[in-house]
């Protein structure tokens, strides 16, 4: 039983303009593609779909994104939107007013670069809106947190407690815990806080994934296994909402390091699964971020000359990582924000490289020099990055790392001239919309910004490469570029269907382009009303 879709744009991305009048699809895969006439007269078609003037692409692809994660912002506090810390206070105390005795307020997103005041929330300013619950309020980047005394108490954290590797307790002048926590430090935190039950999470998939199908999104890359309840039964999470319910997504699972031992005891390895929920890469941090100043940088921080940032792992440890995953035949996926964090990764994958399927993963790739590029070039490795970066992260980013140090800074087009990317969000850090990545990947400017202030516009993309990195980057780097990220005879009848042609419209108003339908296996699991 084939379908036919035309009445639209079809850019199939085989090459750069190409496009065609229809398409066939039977089951979930595309069996022909040409004018209506030659379909029609080469295909039993049963059912047509008349697309009404909107452009269709192959399915966009989310390559780095935290899916459970995004779901949670969507069903709790979030803090992403106040533009100043006391609006963030007040919403934090209206929410804990609805809660149950000792239950904990969670809230998600907030970041001081966007307030009228850049400077942190502390726990004394946490004390004062809610002293009696445990408040925890994880910073945008997720790298930071900041928490109250009443979390301090239930996680049996004082001044006189060990900070472990990697982590960073902050301080106030008299040596005391101002609630701050960054990177290792919260685990302490975090193993305190009671697991979320099952039908919680199952929520929160299940939002998230709505929510990617209104962005027109077919499929994510995504990492999660280590966070909720373990590896299994996160595993199980996915089977239920995705396969079981049948809330249709493509989701490429990395797998963090701390549960490679239950991988590996699973009898799992890389791409297996199914045609809905596969494993991925072994997934690595090395360092933290720019926001919270420990993003691992090869010299100190323009705006806080005290700290380079932080090293998740040193060097022998790291390499030690990368080796384990290559006994279990496994390419790794490693987050590298700063130079030197990005030094590190480059100097463990040429000490253990990659033998059997699949290609690296080199993530975020934010702040770099002449001299890594140019190392990387000779590896096998692809490029996750988040162009929406640009977005939120400038101008702020400029004092922070030094203006003498941002040439090859979130520098796109000199990177995909030189390596293989893919286009992801980091969701729930950005918004999930691929859109906006797209948009801020070809005019280097904030979307809210009505001076339209380009920041190293050198480095913009065209239109073609910035949906390219939603498509056939994604695909290369799931290796899957023999079915995804083309609309191509035998590939999957996968697409994002817009309401207005991308390559027709002035370039900041991508973002505002609505997604018409999104298209998976054959199936419309999203409409615009």
């Amino acid at each position: 039983m084939a379908t036919l879709w035309y009445g639209c744009s079809i850019y199939t991305l085989q090459e750069e303009g190409h496009l065609v009048e229809a398409v066939v699809t039977e089951g979930d895969k595309i069996i022909g593609l040409g004018s209506i006439e030659e379909l029609e007269n080469s295909f039993n078609i049963t059912i047509k779909h008349n697309l009404n003037g909107s452009t269709m692409f192959p399915g966009f692809v989310d390559s780095h994104i935290h899916l459970i994660g995004h779901g949670e912002k969507l069903v709790r506090l979030d803090l992403s939107s106040y533009h100043s810390k006391q609006e963030v206070l007040q919403a934090v105390r209206e929410y804990a007013m609805k809660l149950e005795d000792g239950e904990w307020v969670i809230g998600e997103g907030w970041n001081e670069n966007q307030w009228d005041e850049p400077v942190p929330i502390v726990r004394s300013e946490l004390d004062e809106v809610v002293p009696d619950h445990p408040v925890l309020l994880k910073r945008v980047c997720r790298h930071a947190m900041v928490v109250n005394s009443v979390a301090l108490k239930e996680a049996s954290i004082n001044k006189h407690s060990e900070c472990p590797p990697g982590g960073v307790f902050g301080k106030d002048l008299d040596g005391e815990l101002n609630g701050i926590f960054k990177e290792n430090a919260q685990d302490l935190i975090l193993n305190a806080v009671p697991n979320p039950s099952e039908d919680y999470l199952k929520k929160a998939l299940r939002t998230a994934i709505a929510d990617a199908h209104q962005k027109g999104l077919t499929g994510v890359h995504t990492e999660d296994l280590a966070y909720y309840n373990g590896f299994e039964d996160t595993y199980k999470l996915f089977q239920e909402v995705i396969e079981k319910e049948g809330n249709k997504l493509r989701a490429h699972l990395l797998v963090n390091h701390e549960v490679m031992n239950d991988f590996e005891s699973a009898g799992s390895s890389f791409l297996k699964g199914s045609k809905w929920i596969e494993f991925g890469a072994i997934k690595i941090f090395t360092d933290g971020s720019l926001g919270g100043r420990t993003a691992l940088l090869s010299h100190p921080y323009a705006d806080d000359p005290t700290t380079n940032g932080v090293a998740i792992f040193p060097q022998n440890e790291l390499n030690e990582l990368v080796a384990r995953a290559r006994e279990l035949d496994m390419p790794v996926a490693i987050h590298a924000i700063g130079d030197l964090a990005f030094e590190m990764v480059l100097q463990a994958i040429e000490e253990h490289p990659l033998k059997g399927a699949g290609i690296d993963r080199l993530i975020h790739a934010q702040i770099l020099r002449l001299d890594l590029i140019e190392r990387a070039k000779k590896l096998p490795v692809i490029l996750d990055i988040q162009p929406s970066f640009v977005a939120s992260d400038f101008p702020w980013v400029i004092e922070r790392v030094g203006e003498d140090h941002m040439e090859y800074c979130y520098a796109w087009k000199t990177l995909k001239e030189h390596l293989h990317c893919a286009g992801g969000s980091d969701a729930p850090v950005e918004e999930i919309a691929p859109l906006l990545g797209i948009q801020a990947a070809v005019t280097r400017t904030n979307p809210f910004d009505m001076e339209r202030v380009a920041y190293q516009p050198n480095e913009s993309l065209s239109v073609y490469e910035a949906v390219c990195l939603y498509t056939k980057g994604s695909a290369m780097a799931a290796c899957h570029e023999e079915d995804r990220g083309m609309i191509q005879k035998g590939f999957l009848a996968d697409f994002t269907i817009l309401a207005e042609n991308i390559f027709n419209i002035d370039p900041h108003d991508i973002s505002r382009i609505q997604v018409d339908r999104t298209v998976i296996g054959g199936e419309v699991v999203f409409e615009r009303a």
